[in-house]
C-alpha cells in the first residue's frame, strides 16, 4: 500500500510581504521542507499542489507571478509532480486522484496553506475518496479571521480545524511526531 506527501498551496503570496500573509508561513514550510526530504530520502511519491486563481478580480495567486511560485523551501525537483488547481479542494476537477491511483496510493500525508481552506477542503475530500489521511498540523498556517465584529486569532483558526479533522477525518500528527514514528 503505497503513501503519498501533498504539499498545499505553500506558495509565496502567503510569506510575508506576499499578498494574502498567513501566520506562521516559515515555521510551517521548513516543516514541510522536512516531511519533502524524508519523501524524497524513500523514493515515495509526493504531489506539489499549486494554487492559481483563474477569476478575474483576484487579488493573490495570479498566473506567471512571483507571488504564485512554491516557495523556495519546498521547491520541486525535475521530476517531480506539480498539480495546478483552481479551487480550495485539491482534487476538484484535477488529476490528483488518478495520479495517486495509478500509483497505487492509499495513504496519504497531508500538510500546507491555508489549515481553515483549502487544507480542510483537501483532507476532507481525500477521505471522502477513501484515502487514510495524516495531517501534519506544525507544517501547516492559516491566519486570523473576522465574523461581524468578532476577530478570531489564527491560533484559534488553526487548532479549531484541526480538532474537527483529528480522529474522524485524518490522524494530526506534528512533523517530529511522524519522522520518529515512520
Amino acid at each position: 500500500m503505497g503513501v503519498a506527501l501533498l504539499l498545499v498551496d505553500i506558495q509565496n503570496d502567503y510569506f510575508p510581504k506576499g499578498k494574502m500573509e498567513l501566520s506562521n508561513t516559515m515555521e510551517a514550510a521548513m516543516n514541510a521542507s522536512k516531511l519533502l526530504n524524508w519523501f524524497r530520502k524513500r523514493n515515495q511519491t509526493l504531489v506539489h499542489i499549486q494554487h492559481i486563481a483563474p477569476k478575474e478580480g483576484a487579488t493573490f495567486f495570479l498566473p506567471d507571478t512571483l507571488g504564485a511560485q512554491i516557495h523556495q523551501t519546498v521547491s520541486p525537483q525535475e521530476g517531480e509532480t506539480v498539480l495546478t488547481k483552481h479551487a480550495p479542494n485539491s482534487f476538484l476537477n484535477t488529476d490528483l486522484y488518478e495520479i495517486l491511483t495509478s500509483k497505487d496510493v492509499k495513504k496519504l500525508v497531508i500538510c500546507g496553506m491555508m489549515t481553515h481552506m483549502c487544507i480542510d477542503s483537501t483532507v476532507r475530500a481525500a477521505k471522502d475518496l477513501g484515502f487514510e489521511c495524516t495531517l501534519i498540523e506544525d507544517a501547516c498556517a492559516t491566519r486570523s479571521l473576522k465574523y461581524f465584529d468578532q476577530l478570531v486569532p489564527s491560533k484559534q483558526v488553526h487548532f479549531a480545524f484541526i480538532s474537527a479533522l483529528n480522529g474522524t477525518f485524518a490522524k494530526v500528527m506534528t512533523t517530529k511526531e511522524f519522522l520518529m514514528n515512520n
